[in-house]
């Protein structure tokens, strides 16, 4: 009598990562659903953070990581002027306040300056490894070592200014921290300015409009299998 034997599913899903959750919820959250114990992802968003995110099931995809991985990426992103914290974002704390009130000509001058190269400083709150640590465990021990700066490309647009909040779009190669982006900005306005929201809208091919989201993965509201992407389905 023949043995039947069951393959496990493999694919790309693109998921619309939910906020307040980590990246990896979303790896154990899959591992669950499908039973695919190799799952890798084509990076990753921080707890905050919401969009795009690549999920590659089984090991035909997830030897396929490090090409999505360098891919260029686009954001949609929020700047609150006026509060400076120590992670750049608005999970850190507080360093500075200002009420200084840039007018919207201060803000388009300045925002030519994050177009094309640029080189910039990876934040402290961050998973760039320096000397085998990474910085992030670093600065939760209150530690601030010299950074490198690292030549990124990228294309910023501005989308509204409504004092204190400023929104971009940020087209921006591997490497690109966002959060830097809003750093720098409020040290060249004189205000001091986190990133308070931020969602991913592409990574590579993949956009938001593919993305299943999280939260209906997680109420089993949707088939995933249906959702997703194989090699026959991927266009160069």
């Amino acid at each position: 009598m023949a043995t039947l034997i069951s393959r496990l599913p493999e694919g790309i899903l693109i998921v619309d990562k939910s906020p307040a959750k980590t990246s990896f919820s979303l790896v154990s959250l899959l591992r669950k659903l499908s039973g695919q114990k190799k799952i890798g992802h084509a990076g990753t968003l921080d707890p905050f953070a919401t969009g795009v995110m690549v999920l590659l099931l089984g090991s035909h995809y997830t030897r396929l990581s490090e090409r999505f991985l360098h891919d260029d990426k686009e954001y949609a992103a929020t700047v609150l002027l006026g509060i400076e914290t120590d992670s750049f974002d608005c999970d850190g704390k507080i360093l500075s306040q200002c009420d200084k009130i840039p007018s919207l000509e201060e803000i388009e001058n300045i925002l030519r300056t994050f177009q094309g190269e640029v080189w910039q400083t990876p934040p402290m709150f961050s998973a760039k490894k320096v000397d085998g640590k990474k910085l992030y465990e670093l600065a939760r021990q209150g530690k601030i070592i010299e950074r490198k700066p690292v030549l990124v490309k990228m294309e910023t647009t501005l989308l509204s200014y409504d004092y204190p909040y400023l929104r971009i779009n940020v087209r921006c190669s591997k490497g690109t921290y966002i959060r830097s982006i809003a750093h720098d900005l409020g040290q060249m306005l004189g205000t001091g300015a986190h990133l308070s929201s931020l969602k991913r809208t592409r990574s590579g091919r993949f956009r938001l409009e593919q993305a299943v989201p999280q939260s209906l993965l997680e109420e089993r509201k949707i088939s995933w299998q249906d959702s997703l992407i194989l090699f026959k389905d991927l266009h160069p």
